[in-house]
């Protein structure tokens, strides 16, 4: 099972940017189809954007298009670059993992479709 560690966590003030890093250990990228989830307290885990491979991306209308989420191959590494942050995307992030050499189909919004997740990094955004 591959492991998940997530980074690039923090506190900014509202309008500013974050990007979040979530490295694969045992295992390649190339293998998986990759998303960013998050929770906040009291709520349930959201869906943030999902990374089929490479140029193969989906987003939460939510989000608005505030966020980016791209693979880095050769640093083995998961990104979300998430910008005009506001107080309501305070959140633990976390990065999941599915083997694709499944069907994922439409399920990559449900986090029950994905096997492996990181620890989450924490976002805090203030007014």
């Amino acid at each position: 099972q591959v492991h998940l560690v997530e980074s690039g966590g923090g506190s900014v003030q509202s309008g500013g940017s974050l990007k979040l890093a979530c490295a694969l250990n045992g295992a390649t990228i190339s293998a998986y189809f990759m998303a960013w989830f998050r929770q906040a307290p009291g709520k349930e885990r959201e869906w943030v954007a999902t990374s089929l491979g490479v140029g193969h991306s989906f987003y939460a209308d939510s989000m608005n298009g505030r966020v980016r989420i791209s693979r880095d191959i050769a640093q083995n590494t998961l990104y979300l670059l998430m910008s005009n942050l506001r107080p309501e995307d305070t959140a633990m992030y976390f990065c999941a993992a599915a083997s694709n050499s499944l069907t994922m189909g439409s399920r990559y919004l449900n986090p029950a479709a994905y096997s492996s997740w990181g620890q989450g990094t924490q976002v805090t955004v203030s007014s």
